[in-house]
């Protein structure tokens, strides 16, 4: 009996809706564990998550079976849904609509890694709207600038 291999390792980013920095340092490592747990729980494998205050980046191992948008969409619902059952923000806190979803080869793999686990030094240098763009342009992923995230100028 034939079985599937596959490797497929995608980078994902979404923001807080309007951009507004909510992400707090004090919990930001339970919202994290907590999505680490939806990936986990839906045969997924976590290689890396980490953000800034106002949007999330996380690295995943997926498998062929998983539809990309489906696991975004319930780790927004259900990531909300933590932030607001545990009054981690006082503002009204959500996730923007849409995300950027990006693909990458197993030799790059300590690269993206590291890249991601390394967010709060990598805004020291660039905006997050710089890095969008960026990472769009990288992959050649047309786009419509009204379209992308709203962004805080």
């Amino acid at each position: 009996m034939a079985d599937t291999y596959t490797q497929i390792y995608i980078q994902v980013v979404f923001a807080v809706k309007g951009r507004d920095a909510l992400i707090d340092s004090a919990w930001e490592e339970q919202l994290y564990k907590y999505i680490t747990g939806i990936v986990q729980n839906k045969q997924q494998k976590m290689l890396a998550i980490n953000g800034m205050p106002d949007h999330l980046h996380f690295f995943i191992g997926m498998k062929p079976t998983c539809c990309l948008s489906d696991l975004v969409r319930e780790i927004k619902k259900s990531s909300n849904d933590f932030v607001k059952e545990n009054n981690f923000s006082k503002f009204k806190f959500s996730w923007q609509e849409g995300f950027g979803a990006f693909s990458y080869n197993h030799s790059q793999l300590d690269a993206v890694i590291a890249y991601v686990m390394n967010q709060k030094e990598h805004h020291k240098k660039k905006t997050f709207k710089e890095e969008y763009v960026e990472l769009l342009t990288e992959f050649k992923i047309e786009y419509k600038p009204e379209y992308l995230f709203d962004w805080l100028e």
